[in-house]
């Protein structure tokens, strides 16, 4: 069998493709709209994932050539299948079982069984036959209808003995529909088994003389094995295109050896050792039927005649044995390949979910078909539907014990829902934990938005709403509501089973279920009470009785009735006294469980069963236990108990392959299958695959298939029967037994040809073989790796298979029980920028986050980031690889983002009791997290603007809201509801938005603009309204409980005292030295009775009567908050939160550090024990700087920096005035001077041959700093204008200067000197003549010619010796980025829409137009460089990135994202290093190899838009200006590629 569980590296990959074809997309809306009636779609059968397997036949005479495949043929092709992420198997049912005893005759059903599973799943061949020159065993047919049995009984009138042979082997079975007579199991085969069969045959022919039956019907009785098997795997399949094979062998001069009594062990001999020649005649009439039919897959071999047959040390039979491995290698590989182009056109689904859509509905169609009574609760159920279709109510509730038939229900009323509703009614349904991906609530929420996006035309939920479950969380929520709003078609969706889904993101806790469904959305839900508390919280949650049906047990009549359809199903019934066992079993009725397992059992009695065998058990417990009891006896207790135990130890459960090989590696189950008898083969030893097909059909039903990983897992039906199966086979010890094997063989111990040995008792010595288990068995089923074995081999293949929530969910696991402080560090969280996670992508993330602990964590840290390395540097492709770290490592301030907005985080509140935080934002939703596990717990909806305030109470069991829509709105947070909504007055623009709960006397106060507002908790009744005057609002509200009064600061600075009971003024004070500041923000000092304002120039002051200073900040204060304890003040201003310590004499500040985000913050939290802030939406360790830490950061805020060569020193401007240039010395992570200048600074520049730094200002000086003598400072006077300075530039050789200001451009000479440079007058000057537009960026270049950029676009190459000036080709907007190669034959110039042309600065004109962004909302080239020897050029942009271009081609050669702008880039000697905003300092190499595949594309795992343009390549062929580029390195110098790489 060939799975596509495991690929090369043991990587899981079904097959990941693009959405979008129309014919595809019709059969999802059809199959999404109509679950029921899958003819209309082509889903009449089960979708399943087609793996491979491949069922082999062979005649006792293959023995060798069986072996020769084994060992020569079967590697090879197992190889080249892992190639193809596939794994290969060959179902050989006739092998290691050394005396077949079909007792039952099932032997011939069961090949053919395995046969039809080939065809359904494998993607290779599915039937590969050996034929020799047996025509093989000729089975006594085990059913025969009743009215052939009996012309056949006509037949033998006048053969007594026949006629009661056949009637004492064959019993009448009237309970089969029509009756049939079914073959004894018979114990001496050898002598009855003739007797039987020539009597049949001689009825038959009669019968076919008399024209009785027809000669098919005849040949039933001839027909051997091998013809059955043929038949079925090639002669009968009606496909134009098969996937089978014959091999046909064929002995020289047979016939000849025959005739002098040689050679009869290679045909079919009669009892007394002569030739069978009716056998013969078949087998001849069966050879010629293939040749006629399907010479296409008949291959031919002949072998010269040997004495010895089957010799290998025969000449001619080694060729012939070669031949055969070739061709069997050579047909399935074809067949895979063939197969796989085949799929990867017609059967494209997006993430396996028609694959699980199929699943659903096919469980769903099963449920249906066999659902009876129960009508009222059906009826009432529909009727509650109906009524509630056109206004808001809550979800509908099922519950019942596990077995009484809820799941039957839900699909019933799926299927009738469309009736009652509408054809065009939109149904989805999941059984929930029947498959992987409903098992999981971030796959679930994922698949039904997908499913409901697609049938409703709306867009494919976004990638980034997949990545956390909060996000799909939102999504789900306002999916709901888009769909509600159209108000054309109705959405019903059921979730079966809430208590099997796994627990893991508060799925048990119900955050996710909507508690009101919006008109037109319906919800319909079933659970059982004793599981997990879900039915209470559902109770809590959503307390309307008339939302609950209780589903009970069936009557003895509905019970009765339901059996009937069961077994009428299976075209089987019961006598009149059987029926009456049943009943009596029942006579209360019972759940629907119970009466599936007494149909099971029912389904097994003949009419000829003896009453005393007529039990049913009365249980559902009893009725497992007795099945288990059949299966013991008939296949032994060892193999049934391992074989359940195996199963129900794994994760989510065992493949069919799996199962073998894991019974392959028992030594318990081997022993006894061969205690008495040997094995065929002394060096492999293996689990016969027949006995494994009769075990799993006696099991029947209770086994069943779930979708996992991408293909089937065989699973334990029912919870009863893993309860069963785990009292009855796994006690502690077997327990620890099943999963040390398991972990054996998911580990590889015994793989790769690895010897197992195993003492056999008949043989008395051990054996060691091999047991050919998988070679690359799968590390991503149930065996997470220990601490120590971690690597980033089995790392990637998690990530691949898997993706990122899988790898996540094992080291979560391993956290809990292994204490490894190494493995907490593993980073699992890779951003959602990437669209697919490629390797190279895994790797350079791992080592740029972990590189940081490198040397301190030597054992687990140290070895992944060699690992990273080594694969790194022989990557074949271009790659970037990290030399040091510089993204955000695991264990630093930053803990967690939390998400779930669409827009920014805009309030954060924490409950009183620190269980609950509620945070509003900018598009007026609100999300409700459980803090204990950083969990969503509700969505709060309702405001139609950006949420200003929110304060809780009731310890986390209510909230109010108001928000820039003028509401204010009370919230019960325990069930996720809106209390009361209040329209708030208001006037004119508002800038005060804020709240206070007063919770002994139940009021909250509102204050906005110049009032405040009191109204009651409970009523909503307004109390009193305080209104100020109109002229100077209020910027600053607080209410002060223990005294009662409610303080105000104006704009103007007026402090006011209010009475909080009556509303009524106490008195004013005008408060003093605010310095022309407006308050913007406040927080209350209870304890102190005092309030901290902060202001818009970024003032804090305490306020009491008077004000006073407390500190100063960069910029305008946005907000102020403080901790529990009133110790701890965080203050926000822009980007940053700065967070004080409280003292006896103030606040002084508690971290070195602010904490900086992308985008402005609007509020923050404090955690009740003071080690966490919550700022926005993300989470910070405040205890990390007591903890061992990395580097700190460059806190540059400013973006405006500049850096020594080897990146050792940074300089940047100090955050605020910006009157002062820190340098900071990477290499400690600290500070190592400041340079006082004499006004903000606009740019810096190093010259790092000279040793200076120089400033330009804002006055339009530049000040030059010698770095060995800082006091030493030359001053650079500006022109008359005095205009700030836009930007600077040295050349390459440090001896020329260029001053940049809006239309004047100063080239100066610098020359050496001590202690200063010697810098005189400007050699030259010039203007530029572009109304309206000011130049934006500069570059000189040797014998003073300079390039400028202009915000306009405009580009201009400046001779200044000449005064010659030379107008390049124009952006279209402004250039922000111009740098020369170090060779000056070429320059690049950026612009603000990402834009970058390489220019030929001979011919003045660009030679390669590139345009690479990821998104149009960061667009824009904030720097580059080009390599020390001018082969690539290194770009940062504002979208995060760094790209790597080939400076001959144009060509993208590779693309990193860095999570943060890099701010300047510079080269070294096989790479560069970077700055970024975050303030880490990146150092990479850039590796490249001399031949690169022309496969390769740099944007395969970017969702990226790059667009290459060559002048050359355009000129010779301007309809290909937009081909894909192909980089490769042999190719770049002959032919100038153009690239239109886009992927979105």
């Amino acid at each position: 069998m060939v799975s596509e569980r495991a690929g090369t590296n043991g990587i899981a990959s079904a097959d990941r493709v693009s959405f979008g074809g129309s014919s595809c997309e019709a059969a999802f809306s059809a199959a999404f709209r109509r679950p029921f009636f899958l003819q209309d779609t082509g889903l009449d059968r089960p979708l399943v994932l087609p793996n491979m397997a491949i069922l082999m036949f062979f005649l006792a005479d293959m023995a060798t050539e069986r072996e020769t495949l084994l060992k020569a043929a079967y590697p090879e092709v197992q190889a080249f299948c892992q190639k193809h992420s596939l794994m290969f198997e060959v179902i050989d049912l006739r092998w290691g079982v050394c005396d077949i005893i079909d007792t039952d005759h099932m032997s011939t059903q069961l090949c053919l069984e395995e046969i039809e599973s080939c065809q359904k799943l494998s993607v290779g061949p599915t039937f590969i036959g050996l034929l020799g020159d047996r025509y093989g065993h000729r089975p006594l047919p085990r059913l025969i209808e009743e009215k052939e049995f009996e012309a056949l009984i006509a037949q033998l009138t006048g053969d007594p003995s026949a006629t009661h042979l056949l009637t004492f082997w064959y019993w009448k079975d009237e309970n089969a529909i029509p009756s049939v007579y079914v073959l004894q199991p018979i114990t001496d085969h050898l002598s009855v088994e003739r007797d039987l069969a020539s009597a049949l045959r001689l009825a038959a022919r009669e019968a076919e003389m008399h024209g009785l039956i027809s000669q098919e019907q005849r040949h039933r009785y001839d027909k051997s094995e091998t013809e059955w098997e043929i038949e079925h795997g090639l002669l009968s399949t009606q496909e134009i295109d098969l996937a089978a094979s014959i091999f046909l062998r064929e002995v020289e001069g047979l016939d000849k050896h025959l005739l002098e009594g040689t050679s009869m062990q290679l045909v079919d001999t009669e009892e007394d050792g002569s030739l069978d020649n009716e056998a013969q005649q078949l087998l001849r009439s069966l050879k010629a039927k293939i040749a006629n039919y399907y010479p296409q897959h008949l291959k031919v071999h002949t072998v010269p005649w040997n004495a010895h047959p089957g010799n290998p040390r025969h000449k001619g039979h080694t060729k012939y044995l070669k031949e055969l491995c070739e061709q069997f290698i050579t047909a399935t590989n074809h067949q895979v390949l063939r197969s796989l182009r085949y799929r990867g056109k017609s059967s494209e689904e997006p993430d396996g979910l028609l694959q699980e859509l199929s699943h659903h509905m096919m469980l769903c169609l099963e449920s249906c078909r066999v659902f009876c009574g129960r009508q009222d609760l059906l009826d009432n159920i529909l009727q509650s539907i109906r009524q509630n279709d056109d206004h808001v109510h809550t979800p509908l509730i099922l519950y019942g014990p596990p077995g009484c038939g809820k799941t039957a229900l839900m699909c019933k009323l799926s299927e009738q829902v469309r009736t009652l509703l509408g054809q065009e009614t939109v149904v989805v349904i999941r059984q929930l934990g029947t498959s992987q991906l409903s098992s999981a609530i971030h796959s679930l929420l994922r698949d039904i938005c997908f499913q409901v996006c697609l049938a409703f035309g709306f867009p494919p939920l976004p990638v980034q709403v997949t990545q956390a479950c909060s996000d799909l969380i939102l999504f789900f929520h306002n999916l709901l509501l888009t769909v509600s709003h159209l108000g054309v078609q109705s959405l019903v969706l059921f979730f079966d089973s809430l208590d099997q889904l796994i627990p893991a993101d508060g799925a048990h806790k119900l955050y996710w279920l909507p508690k009101d469904c919006p008109p037109k959305v319906h919800i319909v839900v079933s659970t059982s009470p004793a599981e997990h508390g879900i039915l209470e919280t559902l109770q809590e949650a959503m307390p309307e009785p008339e939302a609950y049906f209780e589903v009970g047990p069936l009557s003895r009549e509905e019970g009765g009735k339901m059996l009937k359809v069961l077994l009428a199903s299976v075209r089987r019934k019961l006598s009149p006294a059987q029926q009456t066992v049943l009943q009596h079993s029942f006579p209360e009725g019972g759940h629907p469980l119970l009466f599936k397992l007494a149909f099971n059992e029912a389904r097994r009695w003949a009419s000829y069963t003896l009453p005393s065998a007529l039990t049913i058990a009365t249980t559902a417990q009893e009725a497992l236990h007795r099945l288990c009891g059949r299966l013991e006896k008939r296949h032994g207790t060892v193999l049934v108990a391992h074989m359940l135990g195996y199963i129900a130890s794994s994760r989510n459960g065992l493949s069919d392959a799996e199962l073998k090989d894991i019974l392959s590696l028992d030594d318990e189950v081997l022993s006894e299958i061969y205690q008495h008898c040997s094995p065929p083969c002394k060096t492999i030893l293996r689990f016969p695959p027949l006995l494994w097909a009769q075990l799993r059909r006696d099991i029947g039903e209770c086994l069943v298939e779930r979708q996992a990983d991408g293909f089937a897992l065989l699973g334990l039906a029912h919870r009863q029967f893993t309860e069963v199966v785990q009292n009855r086979y796994l006690p502690a010890q077997d327990k620890t037994k099943r999963h040390l094997l398991l972990a054996d063989f998911f580990r590889g111990t015994w793989s790769w040809g690895m010897k197992k040995s195993l003492k056999l008792p008949l043989l008395g010595k051990s054996l060691n073989a091999d047991r050919k288990v998988s070679m690359t068995p799968s590390p991503l089923g149930c065996m997470v790796p220990p601490c120590a074995q971690w690597n980033m081999n089995w790392i990637t293949c998690k990530i691949v298979a898997t993706g990122i929530q899988g790898i996540a969910n094992d080291l979560a696991m391993c956290n809990e029980r292994i204490n490894c402080p190494e493995l907490r560090l593993v980073p699992f969280k890779i951003p959602f920028v990437f669209s697919l996670l490629g390797v190279s992508i895994i790797y350079t993330e791992v080592l740029a986050r972990l590189h940081f602990f490198m040397l301190s964590y030597p054992d687990l840290i140290g070895k992944l980031c060699q690992q990273c390395l080594s694969w790194l540097n022989v990557c074949p492709h271009p790659v970037l690889v990290p030399l040091c770290g510089f993204l955000q490592p695991p264990g630093g301030p930053l803990k967690m983002t939390v998400t779930g907005f669409l827009k920014g985080v805009t309030v954060l509140e924490l409950s009183s009791d620190h269980k609950v935080l509620v945070a509003g934002s900018q598009d007026g939703m609100m999300v409700v997290w459980i803090m204990e596990d950083i969990e969503v717990m509700h969505t709060l909806t309702g405001h139609s603007a950006e949420v200003r305030c929110v304060k809780v109470f009731g310890k986390g069991t209510a909230a109010v809201s108001t928000a820039m829509d003028y509401t204010l709105r009370i919230w019960n947070l325990v069930s996720g509801r809106q209390k009361f909504s209040i329209q708030d007055s208001h006037s004119g623009e508002q800038r005060l938005y804020q709240l206070h709960v007063d919770e002994r006397n139940r009021i909250v106060y509102s204050a906005s603009g110049a009032k405040v507002n009191a109204w009651h908790l409970e009523t909503a009744e307004h109390i009193f309204q305080i209104s100020g005057e109109a002229p100077d609002a209020w910027l600053c509200t607080e209410v002060f409980e223990p005294r009662q009064v409610v303080m105000t600061v104006s704009e103007g600075g007026t402090l006011s005292l209010w009475d909080s009971s009556t509303g009524e003024l106490q008195s004013k004070h005008q408060l003093s030295g605010l310095q022309e500041e407006a308050p913007t923000c406040s927080v209350l000092i209870q304890k102190q009775g005092k309030m901290i304002v902060g202001f818009s120039r970024g003032s804090l002051s305490m306020v009491r009567l008077s004000a006073y200073l407390m500190k100063k900040l960069p910029g305008r204060v946005r907000f102020l908050v403080v901790s529990e304890d009133e110790s701890l003040l965080a203050a926000g201003f822009g980007v940053y939160v700065r967070v004080f310590l409280a003292n006896s004499k103030g606040f002084h500040r508690f971290m070195a550090e602010d904490l900086e985000h992308e985008c402005v913050v609007h509020s923050a939290v404090f955690s009740p024990d003071n080690s966490i802030i919550v700022t926005g939406s993300q989470v910070w360790d405040l205890t990390y700087d007591r903890k061992h830490k990395t580097l700190a950061p460059v806190p540059d805020c400013t973006g405006c920096t500049a850096m020594s060569h080897d990146g050792n020193y940074v300089y940047f401007p100090q955050a605020g005035e910006r009157r002062q240039v820190i340098i900071w010395d990477s290499t400690k992570g600290a500070e190592c001077d400041r340079l006082d200048t004499s006004a903000q600074v606009r740019c810096l520049e190093v010259a790092e041959q000279r040793k200076l730094l120089f400033t330009g200002l804002v006055s339009g000086t530049v000040l030059v700093f010698p770095l060995n003598s800082t006091q030493d400072v030359v001053c650079i006077p500006p022109p008359e204008s005095q205009k700030p300075i836009n930007h600077m530039a040295l050349n390459r050789q440090e001896e020329q200067l260029a001053i940049a200001y809006d239309d004047v451009v100063l080239v100066l000479d610098i020359s050496p000197g001590k202690p200063c440079p010697v810098i005189d007058k400007p050699m030259y000057t010039f203007y530029t003549q572009i109304p309206a537009a000011v130049i934006s960026s500069v570059a000189v270049l040797a014998n003073y010619r300079v390039l400028y950029g202009m915000s306009s676009g405009d580009l201009f190459l400046y001779d200044c010796p000449h005064s010659k000036v030379f107008p390049l080709e124009m952006h279209r907007c402004k250039v922000t980025c111009l740098e020369t190669s170090h060779g000056e034959k070429w320059a690049l110039s950026g612009s603000e829409d990402s834009l970058q042309r390489l220019w030929d600065l001979e011919l003045c004109q660009w030679e390669h137009e590139m345009c690479y962004y990821k998104t149009s909302f960061l667009k824009g080239i904030q720097c580059a460089c080009f390599s020390k020897d001018d082969k690539y050029v290194y770009t940062g942009s504002f979208d995060h990135s760094i790209t790597v271009w080939d400076v001959l081609s144009g060509a993208l050669l590779a693309v990193q994202f860095v999570y943060a702008t890099a701010n300047r880039i510079m080269p070294t000697a096989d790479g560069f290093i970077a700055t970024t905003r975050l303030g880490y300092i990146i150092r990479e190499r850039f590796h490249c190899p001399q031949s690169i595949s022309s496969q390769y594309n740099p944007l395969q795992n970017i969702k990226a838009t790059c667009v290459v343009k060559s002048r050359k390549k355009e000129e010779a062929n301007p309809r290909e200006q937009h081909d894909r580029g192909k980089v490769s390195r042999n190719q770049i110098r002959t032919n100038k590629l153009s690239q239109n790489c886009v992927i979105m």
